[in-house]
């Protein structure tokens, strides 16, 4: 029998992960500004771009915030794999799959078929660095006839469906794929709204693509602005130079008119994040003593002004199933007292870095500073736009990073977000961390499709990392959007990979 989204995870019995992602921002008063002329949408959107775009880089939330991509697969509001450019599929065997592709059109008025979808798996595969999502899995994509697709994995994976709801796995048009390995997404999507020109790391130009296969968008196009500062960002909405503005930091969050700011329950947890791979804390003694330094707690009033909650771990009250699930951790290293750690640093300055595109980030790295100082560390901090320290964050030039990260990002699945930073190859594995039982644990959780028995192994996962305190989790956020009152129909994801689609409108 053939499987729809629901139909599949009852059959295999995966139950959403989260409830009630997405929630329409609409004002109740004519507050906060006029909307865009024509139609359009002025949206500020908060990192620039890495990579021009690819969706082989964080860029990938970007074309999905915005529209512009789609995989085979979507996130419903309750976590659920749900149809998009395949309107169904069969499991054929645990590691096979077969889906059934909609009639179609890419941005540059070609088909989308079982040839071109396998064309766009395959460049994602062969990239580099490769996409998070397939950092515990490699696909093989087969085209079995013009709208059929079979998709298989070396070991059982349960999760297929949700992992192909991927930003990072959007489908492009062929042209999109240059040979010298470059992916452009400019008119070679297939979501409702189409790229027509970027204008470097400030700015995209996007227009209504009127020939989306679930109809035309209500807004005739969006025009995006990066603006990294997020007081900026928080003007920008108050002086009505935009309708929407993400990310406003909670200093400024008071400030907007009530009915233009709109908190969300975030799957996003602030940590900090240590190098096991070199440098001060290749010692568990020093990350043991940086671990019992920190307190996360401290930063809820003084830096989040109340918009977050203490950490219990990797996970928050945005993943309900967390706490339920929690295993105590065990098994720690003994932490370096005040005068060991003098000793043990021999003078050397602990590299403490983070980024300024979220701007709570650099004030909790002043309050961690103070914290590890006391702890007998000589911190010096590296302050800079994520763009701009990237590389240097994959290639362990770090001892400390002050990291924000939403944890359910790739897949709406905890395990991938788990595989790709944690595991010893893990591509975005900024800790460096390589600890067999830390490997075991997530494989474990990967091989499980009960859906309880999945979530209890993941949070056995999530003790073994915290065990090695390559991570020390600090508070979990509530996001804060800015919407004009003269806009409807935005998306408040806790994923914070949906912002604008179909409905999204000018009053």
């Amino acid at each position: 029998m053939r499987t729809t989204s629901r139909g599949l995870f009852a059959a295999l019995a995966l139950t959403p992960l989260l409830a009630g992602c997405f929630v329409s921002g609409e004002g109740g008063s004519d507050t906060g500004g006029e909307a865009g002329s024509g139609g359009r949408l002025r949206v500020a959107l908060a990192v620039p771009p890495v990579r021009a775009l690819s969706p082989y880089s964080n860029d990938a939330t970007v074309l999905s915030k915005l529209a512009v991509t789609e995989g085979l697969t979507a996130l419903s509001q309750d976590g659920a794999a749900t149809p998009a450019l395949a309107k169904s599929w069969t499991p054929r065997n645990p590691t096979t799959w077969t889906f059934e592709l909609r009639k179609a059109t890419f941005q540059d008025g070609t088909d989308v078929t079982a040839e071109s979808v396998v064309n766009a798996l395959e460049h994602a595969g062969k990239a580099g660095p490769k996409p998070r999502v397939l950092s515990d899995v490699t696909l093989t994509a087969t085209a079995e006839d013009t709208d059929t697709v079979t998709i298989s994995t070396k070991t059982a994976d349960p999760v297929l469906p949700l992992r192909l709801a991927s930003p990072a796995l959007g489908i492009l048009a062929p042209k999109a794929y240059a040979k010298n390995g470059t992916v452009s997404p400019v008119g070679t999507g297939t979501g409702p709204f189409e790229i027509t020109k970027l204008t470097g790391k400030t700015k995209v130009t996007l227009d209504r693509y009127d020939d989306h296969w679930g109809g035309k968008a209500k807004a005739t196009g969006i025009d995006v602005t990066w603006i990294a500062d997020g007081t900026a960002r928080a003007n920008a909405l108050r002086g009505k130079d935009v309708d929407i503005a993400e990310w406003i930091p909670t200093a400024q969050a008071k400030l907007l008119a009530k009915d233009t700011r709109h908190d969300v329950p975030s799957v996003r947890t602030d940590s900090l994040v240590l190098n096991t791979r070199g440098g001060l804390f290749t010692d568990p003694a020093l990350r043991a003593a940086a671990r019992e330094a920190v307190d996360g707690s401290a930063l809820v009033d003084s830096v989040f002004g109340g918009y977050a909650d203490p950490a219990q771990g990797l996970f928050g009250p945005a993943v309900p199933w967390s706490a339920d699930n929690r295993v105590a951790v065990t098994g720690r290293a003994e932490a370096a007292t005040t005068a060991q750690v003098t000793s043990k640093t021999k003078g050397r300055s602990l590299r403490l870095a983070t980024y300024t595109n979220r701007a709570e980030l650099p004030e909790a790295a002043t309050v961690l500073q103070q914290q590890l100082e006391k702890a007998g560390f000589t911190v010096k901090q590296d302050v800079r736009e994520y763009t701009q320290m990237e590389a240097d964050l994959l290639a362990g030039r770090y001892d400390a990073l002050v990291f924000s990260r939403v944890t359910l990002l790739d897949t709406g699945d905890a395990v991938a977000y788990l595989a790709s930073d944690y595991t010893s190859d893990g591509v975005y594995n900024i800790a460096g961390l390589k600890d067999p039982e830390v490997d075991q644990a997530i494989k474990s959780a990967a091989e499980e499709a009960d859906t309880a028995q999945r979530q209890k192994k993941v949070m056995r996962a999530e003790a073994e990392i915290l065990r090695t305190d390559a991570v020390v989790p600090l508070v979990h956020e509530k996001v804060v959007q800015g919407i004009s009152t003269g806009v409807e129909g935005v998306l408040l994801d806790p994923r914070e990979r949906s912002l604008v689609d179909v409905d999204t409108r000018v009053k």
